[in-house]
């Protein structure tokens, strides 16, 4: 989510909106995942604006960035101090209208915002009563919760889209490591999404981006609050967290944008300090970041959703090594939008993808749009991105209605 949306005025609302959930499966009928390993029973906390139409064909999927939640649109409350982390696209007369379609977000699996993830109580724990060397009985899983896959998360939001009697999404939209999951509902379920809008993002990270990751990951481990991932007894690893979270955002801004917003002036200060205070206006906004951010989220789903954007590679997992291949199955439109600052998922990676989707002979739009602010621009307002998105949703639910979901060719702004 972008500090810039802080004091953002986003415009006509949804109005009041409320977390629901869903579950499905139990300790005796789990969910295989990928890596071999089972879960249940699995909770999905899910939140939904605008109307099902009676045909139940204009159903949007959003899914939410990494540190994200399905809080998309509105507000819990008249006084809540911001709405949803989309407000400015989701909404009455919005590129994503909740006049004409129905918007879905739910939280991922492995998160903390209300979906099954390491805070959870784990059910396999042992009894209640008397001395035990283990966990107690619905003591949370901690680093005992299984690595989960965006393929693992795409298949229980499926199971979410069946639960609310949808056969076909009209879209799903994604930014960052959630357009992962974009992509991935396009080929593993290609008869279940009319169109795809994967936006700045990649078909797997570059090693440049583990490497970012995984320093993130080993400043939460390397904090002896840790513990090995049990805290949540004895207190949580809140300094190691808090560098993780500032390491994420440098990579999340260009320098372009930090040069405007920062450049090298100084915090509250005419001189250097000569101590190791927070001299400069740069570190201290990521030392509130990161405090900030230690207040809403939890250090074992920080490893564990990193890590499952560490292990996507699209074109391992659906095209035997060819990333032309993975897109085989695929039957949607596709809106793919890259922005010029984004060095963490840069334009190149984009522009694969949309080769690989038109040696397919699929339908795709592609765009690259000028802006300063680097990965972190699509959560921003831009004039060109709510164009593009209102038009292409226009566009597709045109025809669909019209009943031509089903065919392929190619098409490019």
């Amino acid at each position: 989510m972008s500090e810039y949306l802080d004091d953002l005025d986003t415009g006509p609302c949804v109005g009041l909106v409320e977390k629901q959930a869903f579950t499905f499966g139990s300790a005796d009928e789990p969910m295989t995942l990928e890596s071999g390993r089972s879960l249940g029973p699995v909770a999905l906390a899910f939140e939904t604006c605008g109307s099902l139409n009676a045909a139940r064909d204009n159903a949007v999927l959003v899914c939410h960035a990494l540190t994200g939640d399905s809080h998309v649109a509105g507000r819990y409350q008249e006084d809540d101090p911001k709405p949803g982390w989309w407000d400015i696209m989701v909404g009455p007369g919005k590129p994503i209208d909740t006049d004409k379609y129905f918007v879905i977000c739910s939280n991922v699996i492995g998160g903390c915002m209300g979906s099954t993830g390491p805070m959870s109580p784990d059910p396999t724990n042992g009894p209640t009563d008397g001395p035990t060397d283990g966990p107690t009985k619905g003591a949370p899983y901690g680093t005992r919760f299984p690595v989960v896959t965006i393929g693992d998360m795409v298949r229980c939001q499926r199971r979410l889209i069946d639960h609310l009697g949808i056969d076909r999404l009209l879209a799903v939209v994604g930014g960052s490591v959630r357009g992962m999951q974009v992509l991935e509902w396009s080929v593993r379920y290609p008869e279940r999404v009319c169109a795809a809008l994967p936006l700045a993002t990649t078909t797997k990270h570059s090693a440049q981006a583990i490497a970012f990751n995984e320093v993130a990951r080993q400043a939460i481990m390397a904090d002896p609050a840790w513990n090995g991932g049990d805290y949540y007894a004895t207190g949580r690893p809140e300094h190691g967290l808090a560098v993780a979270r500032m390491i994420g955002h440098i990579t999340y801004l260009s320098d372009e944008s930090m040069r405007h917003k920062f450049d090298r002036r100084l915090q509250d200060r005419c001189e250097l300090s000569f101590d190791f205070e927070a001299d400069f206006q740069v570190e201290n906004y990521l030392r509130y970041q990161g405090n900030k951010f230690v207040s809403r989220f939890d250090a074992n789903s920080f490893l564990y959703l990193t890590k499952a954007a560490d292990y996507f590679n699209l074109e391992n997992q659906h095209g035997d090594g060819s990333l032309v291949a993975s897109f085989a199955r695929a039957r949607c439109r596709y809106l793919v939008v890259s922005f010029t600052s984004d060095w963490l998922y840069p334009t190149y990676q984009s522009k694969a993808m949309v080769k690989a989707m038109k040696k397919n002979g699929l339908d795709v739009s592609f765009c690259e749009i000028e802006a300063p602010w680097g990965h972190d621009a699509f959560l921003l307002p831009n004039p060109r991105l709510d164009a593009l998105i209102a038009g292409f949703l226009d566009r597709v639910r045109g025809q669909c209605s019209a009943g031509e979901c089903e065919e392929r060719g190619t098409h490019a702004l």
